[in-house]
């Protein structure tokens, strides 16, 4: 693969990363009125905002860290699935959103991590 792109694949990693720490912070520790607003309207109490939050850090964590990048994919697709689920059990239309973005985080790491690259791409054949 070109390195052009390998540095697709760094930009949506780098792209994807920030947002999901930024949500991870907002939910661990700012705790805004329309965040808890939010919460509530999906049945969350909010005590659950901590740990939510902290999961959310550790595993956005992981995933930029090189060398649990695929851990923290893999801890990602669990906690974007159960915002699909929220999501969908709330009747809300933006259940389409956290899929996407499970996928594109899947997308970046094939693009950056030659392991993965090779591991589906032998697999296919």
């Amino acid at each position: 693969m070109t390195s052009k792109i390998v540095w697709a694949g760094r930009v949506l990693t780098g792209l994807t990363g920030v947002f999901l720490l930024t949500g991870g912070i907002n939910v661990s520790f700012v705790h805004s009125k329309d965040m808890l607003e939010g919460f509530t309207k999906f049945g969350y109490p909010a005590g659950a905002m901590l740990p939510i939050g902290i999961a959310l850090l550790i595993s956005s964590i992981l995933y930029l860290i090189p060398r649990t990048c695929v851990l923290g994919a893999i801890l990602l697709t669990g906690y974007l699935g159960g915002a699909v689920s929220t999501h969908v059990r709330a009747g809300d239309g933006l259940f389409p959103v956290p899929a996407i973005l499970g996928a594109v985080i899947w997308l970046a790491l094939f693009l950056r991590d030659e392991r993965l690259r090779a591991l589906l791409l032998t697999s296919a054949s």
